[in-house]
């Protein structure tokens, strides 16, 4: 279940939220006036959404480029050309 704290809670509650963030690896949601804010999470956290974000984006590319019939080359082919690059 989300936590949902208000602003007030960040400035008097800090290292309550930061540990809360580490321990349980989610985010928690920040209102302001009772409305949404800010959303804080650990570093962590934050890295390890955005690592799962750039791979989705890298996914979609390539499946549009199979869509569009985009060339293409075999493993062995890659392995071979990296192999050529780095082991000379």
């Amino acid at each position: 279940m989300p936590k949902i704290l208000p602003i007030s809670d960040l400035r008097n509650n800090f290292n309550t939220i930061s540990e809360t963030c580490h321990k349980e690896a989610e985010p928690v949601y920040i209102t302001k006036n009772g409305k949404g804010d800010l959303v804080v999470m650990s570093l962590a956290h934050y890295e390890q959404i955005k690592a799962k974000l750039d791979l989705y984006e890298k996914i979609a590319v390539a499946e549009i480029e199979k869509a569009n019939n985009a060339p293409t080359i075999t493993h062995e082919e890659f392995i071979n050309s990296l192999r050529s690059k780095y082991y000379v």
